[in-house]
């Protein structure tokens, strides 16, 4: 969504937003009048392009209805852990991750305690990584992810040497990193991976107040890295796997159903408090997935 604010995303599957129109983003609501055949009075429904206001009027045929059983009656981890980020986090694992189960694979994550990072830690145990390691930029984070997450550990980047805290969490070196800011702290992450690992490309949000192309270029010496140690970095989009989306969600479901997959937000209310929300999500001010929810009725 910060990229949509640039002239040109750098993307094909996100327009940019326009000056004088309303904001929009992924949002779920509940349907109040109807006059398309798919649905009804009290149906929830989600889009890609919910417009940032109260009450609205949308094509149903942009619309998709989604069943509160499986969240519980939690209808904003559509939005999350049960939507899109989990998806990301699911799909990516499997298809950029190459995760054998019992092989003894260390996984690090970046923006560990974010709406992607919190679930791709979880999703790498269950899949079979034998160790996790997140990083992120509080204390109360790092906490959190292993208290209530179970990562086997968890580095605050703003505290002491990455590099050497790494080392020795991360004896064995890293086979597979889910990649969620780019920038130094990935770098460091990519010195430390081993012959044959997998960069699970998710996001580079250090990067996106830059002019740089997308995935970011690495500098010269983590290039050597990569090519030396043959360490895989494809771009990863979601959307090219829509195919899987109704099966993902199924599985994701159900770990939280288990009680495998634990689920945190980080809630807002008020349409008002939607800039506010926006700013400090970018600026690390959530665990999980940032949620505002502008009326009794709706969250976006």
């Amino acid at each position: 969504m910060r990229c949509r604010m640039n002239e040109d995303t750098g993307t094909d599957y996100i327009k940019a937003w326009q000056l004088s129109q309303v904001v929009d983003g992924g949002g779920i609501g509940i349907v109040e009048e109807s006059k398309h055949i798919n649905f009804k009075k009290g149906d929830f429904v989600i889009s890609f392009y919910w417009p940032w206001q109260t009450k609205v009027i949308l094509d149903g045929n942009s619309l998709e209805k989604v069943d509160p059983q499986l969240v519980d009656g939690h209808i904003s981890y559509f939005l999350g852990a049960i939507g899109m980020p989990g998806l990301t986090s699911l799909i990516g694992i499997q298809e950029k991750g190459h995760i054998t189960a019992g092989s003894n694979q260390t996984m690090v994550v970046s923006g560990a305690a974010g709406a992607c990072g919190s679930l791709a830690g979880q999703i790498g145990h269950l899949m079979g990584c034998s160790r996790v390691v997140g990083i992120c930029g509080t204390q109360e984070k790092c906490l959190f992810l292993t208290s209530e997450l179970g990562f086997d550990a968890a580095v605050n980047y703003k505290k002491g040497n990455v590099a050497e805290q790494l080392r020795e969490l991360c004896p064995a070196g890293v086979d597979v990193y889910f990649d969620n800011v780019g920038g130094d702290i990935s770098d460091t992450v990519i010195s430390q991976m081993n012959q044959n690992s997998h960069i699970i490309l998710c996001g580079q949000i250090s990067q996106y107040n830059k002019d740089v192309p997308y995935p970011p270029p690495l500098p010269p010496a983590i290039e050597a890295i990569q090519k030396e140690r043959n360490i895989t970095r494809e771009r990863f989009m979601v959307l090219n796997y829509k195919d899987r989306f109704e099966s993902g969600i199924l599985q994701l479901s159900q770990w939280f159903k288990e009680g495998n997959l634990k689920i945190k937000e980080t809630v807002m209310n008020g349409l008002e408090n939607m800039g506010a929300a926006f700013q400090s999500m970018m600026t690390g001010g959530n665990i999980g997935k940032q949620i505002v929810c502008i009326s009794e009725e709706t969250s976006v």
